[in-house]
């Protein structure tokens, strides 16, 4: 068990680990440093769930939290492969919140906001769902009549994290959005209407969206966490059918609300993918027990969720570049409310007796527990960071983008693009710089009077991106001499 349920967390990563690639929906200027922050985030995730968070989570307590197994101490050896399994879904609140913070947030932030998050905040949530103790899964024992479903226990249900996982994330990101403010430019200061902030590379947001989905079917399947057990295969395999089919609802449902009346009237490729993700989301809550009619109706109404929590987030002026709000607080908690009308169990849909009532209660009140807990320590932390003057970086590397100042190093540098072929761009003027600095001597004595006017735009360049138009004005005015220039090599 113990091998599968490992391989089945290695597919999980994927998740993780490719949702940095729809950060390509951001702007150019800092790739780098968001894929640094994308790697880093797993390591210091990784550092406090072992010190801390798989204590408060999984460790022997009370049905509140627990405090036992700091630092894996006196953890059981065969116990590891479930702390690596758990690790990989607290470093996905993390991962939600980077999208909503992205191009502005500051490095020391998200180092702090990352530890709390996974060290303490999600855990304790963890605790009181999924471990053995806690008062939301043990919930209460009611009795009935026969008719009405004799004894049976009602509590909070939430197979793979509508609630648990995404709508905690999806309220840190927008909490965090929040307090960090919306990007330079996001809101016109007259009319107040949104700006399209175009990102750089919508092929690459697609690539790490069809990625993403691939790995929900590994998220959603695995939250079974065993797979050996008699009955298992058929309960993974109504997981990510399931799964399959709430995406298609969510999907079909952005793509034809944004054509037709709610949106821009467009066939929006990015519109349909984060409604394909909100159905996905919408499904984990009970993706174990709908029939394939009630997950496909699951992820239409996510599709509905997912683009009325965008209009509100924008009437809100609340600047989230990657829509991680609308996605994972509509689809989460669209996720979890569904649980007590679509389940084959105790559906009220199919039911309609007092245990489903019961099981709506207790839904209803995880549902609140969550976001209570959730927003309390999410508005302490962003607002202090706030406060503190560390959360958001200065307004000149806002501006001209946080990789050359934080990492020295741009992820699409200037000086490799273009063919050389008679462009007036910085492929030439990295030949006028290779022949600087060779032995060649040049017949046509307007030549180094240009080149000296190329090298001193080269000089004391600290962004190469910003500063390429002040070197093309001066290579510019060498393309009369690049025949000379050729002819000498």
């Amino acid at each position: 068990m113990a091998n599968q349920e490992q391989n089945l967390s290695l597919l999980i990563e994927t998740i993780q680990e490719f949702h940095q690639w729809k950060e390509s929906q951001d702007r150019n200027l800092d790739q780098f440093f968001l894929a640094v922050m994308g790697i880093l985030i797993y390591f210091f995730a990784a550092m406090s769930y072992w010190l801390f968070g798989y204590a408060f989570a999984y460790g022997k307590g009370n049905s509140f939290i627990g405090y036992t197994y700091f630092a894996h101490s006196d953890m059981p050896n065969e116990d590891y492969v479930f702390w690596f399994y758990q690790y990989v879904f607290a470093a996905t609140s993390a991962t939600i919140v980077s999208g909503a913070v992205a191009e502005r947030c500051d490095f020391y932030a998200y180092i702090i906001y990352n530890c709390i998050l996974t060290g303490f905040v999600y855990p304790v949530v963890t605790h009181w769902v999924w471990s053995g103790e806690g008062w939301l899964k043990h919930g209460q024992t009611y009795t009935l009549s026969p008719e009405e479903g004799g004894e049976f226990t009602a509590g909070y249900v939430d197979h793979a994290g509508s609630g648990v996982v995404h709508m905690l994330g999806g309220i840190s990101a927008f909490l965090a959005a929040a307090a960090l403010g919306p990007r330079i430019g996001k809101f016109d200061k007259e009319t107040g209407r949104p700006v399209d902030i175009k990102g750089h590379s919508v092929p690459l947001a697609a690539l790490g969206g069809f990625i993403l989905l691939f790995g929900f079917f590994a998220f959603n399947g695995s939250s079974q966490g065993h797979i050996a057990q008699p009955g298992d295969g058929v309960i993974l395999a109504i997981a990510i059918k399931n799964t399959a089919l709430s995406a298609t609802g969510g999907a079909f449902t952005a793509l034809i609300m944004n054509k037709t009346y709610f949106g821009d009237k467009k066939w929006s490729f990015l519109t349909t993918l984060n409604g394909c993700l909100t159905g996905m989301v919408s499904i984990c809550g009970g993706c174990n027990q709908y029939h394939s009619y009630s997950a496909f109706a699951v992820g239409v109404i996510g599709g509905v969720s997912y683009m009325i929590t965008t209009w509100l987030t924008i009437k809100m002026k609340v600047d989230d570049p990657l829509d991680a709000t609308a996605v994972h607080v509509g689809g989460g908690v669209w996720g979890a409310l569904a649980v007590p009308f679509f389940s084959t169990q105790y559906g009220i849909i199919y039911k309609w007796n007092k245990r489903s009532g019961y099981q709506l209660a207790w839904q209803l009140a995880g549902m609140a527990s969550i976001f209570a807990w959730t927003s309390s320590l999410c508005f302490i932390m962003f607002f202090t960071l706030r406060k503190l003057g560390i959360f958001r970086v200065p307004f000149e590397y806002e501006i001209k983008g946080l990789d050359i100042p934080k990492h020295g190093e741009a992820a699409y540098p200037a000086e490799s693009y273009g063919h050389g072929w008679g462009e007036k761009g910085d492929a030439l003027a990295g030949l006028v710089k290779s022949a600087v600095s060779s032995s060649v001597v040049f017949t046509n004595r307007d030549v180094p009077r240009h080149i000296m006017g190329v090298q001193a735009a080269m000089k004391n360049t600290e962004n190469p991106e910003l500063d390429a138009a002040k070197r093309n004005s001066s290579v510019c005015s060498l393309s009369g001499s690049m025949d000379t220039i050729v002819t000498n090599f």
